[in-house]
């Protein structure tokens, strides 16, 4: 990042709760911007996060600021949102979609007139139906406004193929599709350790990928969330993590890919997927200063386009759910 876009540089977060703490906390260490803005409407958790980060800002070249007053996001290039009702243990992303759409109904536009240009990434659940409806609702380009998506799940099943087959997880290349819940799922078929596909990953002469090793991480992953909410109540350090990821890639317009979430249009698609058209599903895509940028559609073998399909499917149905 140049030094003179770094000095002009601002990033908010709302939602002051265990995610966005950890997401403003990522921020700070990383010098991610200049200035981070901490909003939130509950004033005293607000105010103390704000004051616990900066006791600390002897040991980063970040700026930390907060309250409850939402023009502290004013000028602001990037807002990353987590506000929204906590996930519970035993109850899907899907099932919080009404009440957190209305929340969304309230907040977006107030962002919006603090930061009319700034890049929008919504951590809230469900990100993918949250996304779909407030770029329906607000008119804006998908890019500007679009979620976090799979960033994480591909991040955790990078961990898991890497502890399986010993290596590190920047050796290794799969990206996790779809819903940001339960139909995710891992493109296989393009999935590499360095150039070898994970399929012909082998030990001792044997594969280690079966087919069953491969459901088998393909359940642990879409249930990391909710094993991790059982027993710490939220998940909140990954995510926060991914996010200052996204963050990353925007404020620095790193045009690199990752499998966040946006709003698909047909002239993106191929003509077997044209019924993702006006949802949002997490895709490869490159992310740069304008936000999610261009959704670059993989070579699908025939069970990963049906199971696209159908993970479209159940979103389209929770988002029409919400226009009712």
């Amino acid at each position: 990042m140049a030094g003179t876009r770094k000095t002009r540089s601002k990033i908010g977060v709302v939602g002051a709760g265990a995610v966005g703490s950890a997401v403003a906390y990522v921020a700070q260490i990383r010098g991610l911007a200049r200035e981070v803005a901490l909003y939130d409407i509950n004033t005293q958790k607000v105010n103390a996060e704000v004051l616990d980060m900066a006791h600390g800002s002897q040991f980063t070249s970040t700026q930390v600021i907060g309250g409850d007053d939402i023009s502290v996001l004013a000028g602001c290039q990037m807002v990353v949102v987590t506000a929204g009702a906590a996930q519970k243990p035993g109850q899907t992303r899907l099932d919080l979609a009404a009440v957190n759409m209305g929340i969304m109904r309230k907040l977006l536009p107030q962002i919006l007139e603090q930061a009319p240009d700034a890049v929008i990434c919504l951590v809230t659940n469900p990100c993918d139906v949250l996304t779909a409806g407030a770029v329906a609702e607000l008119g804006l380009p998908p890019e500007q406004l679009f979620s976090s998506g799979c960033v994480l799940d591909s991040s955790r099943m990078r961990w898991l193929i890497g502890e399986r087959a010993g290596v590190g997880p920047r050796s290794v290349h799969a990206l996790v599709v779809g819903e940001h819940g339960d139909s995710e799922f891992a493109l296989w078929s393009s999935s590499r350790i360095g150039l070898t596909p994970l399929t012909e990953w082998t030990e001792g002469g044997k594969p280690v990928f079966t087919t069953e090793v491969l459901a088998d991480m393909t359940h642990n992953v879409v249930g990391a969330a909710y094993k991790v909410i059982e027993g710490k109540g939220a998940t909140n350090l990954a995510i926060g993590l991914a996010a200052g990821r996204i963050i990353q890639a925007v404020m620095g317009d790193e045009h690199v890919v990752l499998a966040v979430s946006s709003v698909l249009r047909a002239h993106q698609l191929p003509p077997e997927l044209e019924a993702l058209d006006g949802i949002a599903l997490s895709l490869p895509t490159i992310v740069g200063r304008h936000g999610a940028e261009r959704v670059v559609v993989p070579p699908l073998d025939p069970a990963e386009r049906e199971k696209l399909l159908a993970s479209g499917a159940t979103l389209r149905a929770s988002l029409e759910s919400l226009r009712k």
